[in-house]
């Protein structure tokens, strides 16, 4: 039988800690194919190039598995692999594993969830997996049985049509006591902007915030990394307010 084709990328780069521990643990479920961008991407969200070229080189990092760096965002990196460098459709999308969590609100700005989001836009089953520790020299030896249990009932099962999944897991030293399927915790980054000068008299501004989470409930990713557990949060990119439709067709529309 032929083996599942695994696509993975990333958002922190190629020679990322991360993706090194993510290509490992799907190797042995499939054929790999590694496309991810050459440079870290962190906060890209789900941009792509436009202005100027995309420049693909085959690199040899992962064994007899083939890799290539890309000088794009992550969502260009899927975008290309799709098109240019995967020999059929993969079976299955894979992003991270990254370095920082990705819960709540922060799906919202994460290039390693974007990527994922790509793939399952092209009707991919897609998976982003992302750790809660942003160091360069995180541990992840821990999340592996969790990515690869995730990853294997993904590939059995299949997602619903327009959805993914967004996997965070605790960092090194918690003693994680399973996996909570939970939904996005209702939090925000509270920020703002520190004016600096340069050596030059040139003004520049630096981005600060803190994380604000006045979501209580117990049934969020939020709460579920707090007590110890991995969350899963299947995610979609219909953004429609399917609610609010109703309420806006009360409005007087009409002149």
């Amino acid at each position: 039988m032929q083996k599942p084709l695994i696509l993975v990328s990333n958002d922190d780069g190629i020679t990322a800690k991360g993706i090194r521990t993510l290509v490992h643990e799907m190797q042995q479920l499939g054929d790999v194919i590694v496309v991810a961008p050459d440079s870290p991407q962190s906060g890209m969200g789900h941009a792509i190039t436009m202005d100027s070229p995309l420049r693909v080189a085959e690199v040899d990092l992962f064994g007899e598995t083939k890799a290539y760096q890309v000088n794009g965002t992550p969502v260009d990196c899927v975008k290309i692999a799709l098109d240019k460098l995967v020999p059929r459709k993969p079976d299955l999308m894979v992003s991270g594993i990254n370095h920082g969590s990705n819960a709540s609100i922060n799906v919202i700005y994460s290039g390693t969830m974007s990527a994922a989001v790509e793939a399952a836009i092209d009707d991919m089953p897609a998976i982003g997996f992302s750790l809660c520790d942003y160091a360069h020299d995180a541990v992840f030896d821990h999340a592996r049985k969790y990515v690869t249990l995730l990853a294997k009932e993904t590939l059995k099962n299949g997602l619903p049509k327009g959805v993914l999944l967004n996997v965070n897991i605790p960092k090194t030293g918690t003693e994680i006591k399973g996996i909570k399927v939970c939904r996005q915790a209702n939090a925000h980054w509270d920020e703002s902007f520190l004016k600096r000068e340069d050596p030059f008299r040139r003004t520049y501004y630096w981005m600060k915030g803190d994380f604000v989470n006045p979501d209580k409930g117990t049934d969020t990713d939020e709460w579920a990394l707090s007590n110890g557990f991995v969350s899963v949060v299947p995610t979609q990119f219909d953004l429609t307010a399917h609610t609010a439709i109703s309420i806006i067709n009360t409005w007087t529309l009409e002149e």
